[in-house]
C-alpha cells in the first residue's frame, strides 16, 4: 500500500491561485488497499456518489423498472431534454405525475440545459431537479405512497441498510438537498461501494452497475464527468456527488473513492486523471478535455489543473 498527501493546484500565469486538498483511496481489483491520501476512517456524506446503493434497495423492494430507469434513478441528471423524458415515463407508467415527487423544486443541473429550461418560460419543478430519477423510483418502490421519503418508511429503513451493507458503516444521517435522508459512512466504505460495483456478485448490483454502464448519458450528461469517463473508458462505473464525492470503478476492477476536502467538485476530474496514471491506464483526450479544462483568461489558456499525489510511505 502506498500513503500518499494529494492535491489539486489552480495555476494563473504561472502563480498556484488556488489548492484543494483530497482524501483517497485505491483499491486494487482483488479488494486490496492500493493507495491512500488521508484518513480512510474519515466520516463523509457520500451524497449522491451513494445513489447506485439506494437504486439497490428499490430494485430489492421489488420496483418495476427498466434498465434506463434503472439508470436514471441512478442519476444526478443535468436536466436535458431526454432526462426530463425518462423521468416522466417512468412516473407515467405507474400512474404518477411529477406533482407527487418529494424532490424539491428546482432548475435543470446543466448550465445549457437550464438556460434552454428558462428560455421555454419553465420555472423550479421538482421534475428538473437532478435528483428527480431517483425519488421516481423511490415512489414507484412505495406504492405511490408520499411519505416515501421519511426515515423510518419501511423503503428508507432498507435504503439505510444497503448503503451499510455496500458503502458502510453508517454512521449517521441527515438531510440531502433533494429532501431524502443522506447517510454519513467512511471513505473506506465508499472505495467498497466502487469495488462491489466493478466486481458485483449480488444481481441487484450487478444490474444497476451494468445499467449505468449502458446509459452513461442518463446518469449525468453532456460534458459531464461520470458521463465521459464510463463513455470514453467502458467498463467504468462512476457517480460523483455534492461537496466534491466521486465513487468510481475503472475497467480493470480499481475502486476509487475521493473526497474533495473544501467541497470543490472541479478538483474531482484531477485527481481521477492522476489514479488513472498511477494504475496504469490510458485517459482519453476527451476524457482529459472534461477533468481537467484549461484555465482561462480572456478565452485563451493562461493556467491549468493539476493534482499532485505525493508520496509518503510504502506498507
Amino acid at each position: 500500500m502506498t500513503t500518499v498527501s494529494a492535491h489539486v493546484r489552480s495555476t494563473r500565469g504561472g502563480v498556484v491561485e488556488s489548492v484543494h486538498e483530497v482524501a483517497l483511496v485505491v483499491l486494487r481489483p482483488d479488494g486490496g488497499t492500493f493507495l491512500t491520501a488521508g484518513d480512510p476512517a474519515r466520516p463523509v456524506f457520500g451524497r449522491s456518489s451513494l445513489k447506485p446503493a439506494q437504486t439497490v434497495a428499490v430494485l430489492r423492494a421489488g420496483a418495476d423498472l427498466t434498465d434506463d430507469e434503472v439508470a436514471i434513478a441512478s442519476a444526478s441528471h443535468s436536466g436535458e431534454p431526454g432526462h426530463l423524458a425518462a423521468v416522466a415515463a417512468l412516473l407515467d407508467r405507474h400512474g404518477l405525475t411529477p406533482e407527487h415527487l418529494g424532490c424539491v423544486p428546482d432548475l435543470p443541473l446543466g448550465t445549457a440545459a437550464m438556460r434552454a429550461y428558462l428560455a421555454a418560460g419553465h420555472g423550479p419543478t421538482p421534475l428538473a431537479m437532478n435528483c428527480s430519477g431517483k425519488h421516481a423510483a423511490m415512489l414507484v418502490a412505495a406504492g405511490g405512497d408520499p411519505d416515501y421519503l421519511d426515515p423510518a418508511h419501511p423503503l428508507q429503513v432498507a435504503c439505510r441498510a444497503a448503503v451499510d451493507e455496500l458503502a458502510g458503516p453508517v454512521l449517521g444521517a441527515s438531510v440531502d438537498g433533494c429532501g431524502a435522508p443522506a447517510f454519513v459512512t467512511t471513505l473506506a466504505g465508499l472505495a467498497r461501494l466502487a469495488h462491489a460495483l466493478a466486481r458485483p456478485t449480488d444481481p441487484a448490483v450487478a444490474r444497476v452497475a451494468a445499467a449505468m454502464q449502458a446509459r452513461p448519458d442518463l446518469v449525468a450528461g453532456t460534458d459531464r464527468l461520470d458521463t465521459v469517463l464510463m463513455t470514453e473508458l467502458p467498463g467504468s462505473v462512476a457517480k460523483s456527488g455534492a461537496e466534491g464525492v466521486l465513487v468510481a470503478a475503472l475497467p480493470d476492477g480499481t475502486a476509487v473513492a475521493a473526497k474533495v476536502l473544501d467541497g470543490a467538485g472541479r478538483a474531482l476530474g484531477p485527481v481521477l486523471l492522476a489514479v488513472l496514471e498511477a494504475v496504469g491506464l490510458a485517459a482519453p483526450d476527451a476524457l482529459r478535455a472534461v477533468a481537467a479544462p484549461p484555465v482561462v483568461g480572456k478565452g485563451e489558456q493562461v493556467g491549468a489543473l493539476r493534482a499532485h499525489l505525493t508520496r509518503a510511505t510504502d506498507g
